[in-house]
């Protein structure tokens, strides 16, 4: 119960702490991705991209800048926010892809055929939710804690040290995601071969972390502004004394 208490009260901490702005992006970008992640982006024989990919790199990003701030327990904790969120969504949907009511594109098409494609696509497929699901939280955990391991044992500073902890970590962390994915769904219900799931979680991953390399200089100028404003002062406080007290705690 003292464990579960203090996790509790990190989170809230915590969730004070990190900008709002950050928090909603990192959040919005999780649902959409898994969302879009319905519709083909581009796709030969080992390369496949869904229309998530377009904003994959958010995601990664927001974790880098968390775990810069405020460390790789903090990026990993609002990881699982963002998935324990973009679960409700997805059960949202699903229920509400079972009423009987029709899609504003029914009336203008007159066709069936075009609300059950729609309820099927919000609704959603079991496999995808727990193949997305669980790949999200396996990336998650590794970007964080590569990001970490990295940071503590390089001997640079300032934007080349963001970006090498940021490059490996998202790097690694984007093949974990496609492979875990792929695995899980693509294997077993898309008919895909491993040497598939291999190259296409290669060359997505590469994919994915370009996209990184082009928006890091922007995370990395925020993460900078964190510090120099001394946002999150009262987390970093409370991870390093491991309590707070009274008013303090309630600010």
């Amino acid at each position: 119960m003292n464990l579960i208490k203090r996790e509790m009260e990190d989170y809230r901490i915590l969730l004070r702490n990190i900008p709002s702005l950050v928090i909603s992006l990192f959040i919005v970008s999780v649902i959409m991705m898994n969302l879009l992640a319905n519709k083909e982006l581009f796709s030969v024989r080992y390369l496949a991209l869904d229309c998530g990919f377009a904003l994959s790199w958010v995601s990664f990003l927001c974790m880098d800048m968390i775990c810069k701030r405020f460390g790789a327990k903090a990026a990993a904790k609002i990881s699982i926010l963002a998935m324990f969120i973009n679960l409700c969504v997805v059960l949202v949907f699903k229920l509400l892809s079972l009423t009987p009511g029709m899609w504003g594109e029914y009336y203008s098409t007159g066709m069936t055929e075009v609300n059950d494609a729609l309820n099927t696509t919000f609704g959603g497929s079991w496999y995808v939710v727990l193949g997305s699901s669980t790949a999200m939280l396996c990336a998650a955990i590794c970007n964080s804690f590569i990001n970490h391991t990295i940071a503590k044992r390089l001997r640079i500073g300032g934007y080349r040290a963001f970006a090498a902890r940021s490059f490996v970590s998202t790097g690694i962390a984007q093949f974990v995601d496609n492979f875990v994915f792929a695995t899980i769904v693509s294997l077993h219900f898309f008919g895909w071969t491993w040497t598939q799931v291999i190259f296409c979680s290669l060359t997505g991953a590469a994919a994915e972390l370009l996209c990184e390399v082009i928006f890091s200089p922007m995370g990395y100028r925020v993460s900078e502004n964190w510090e120099k404003e001394r946002v999150g002062e009262q987390y970093l406080r409370y991870r390093a004394g491991g309590s707070l007290q009274g008013e303090e705690a309630l600010q």
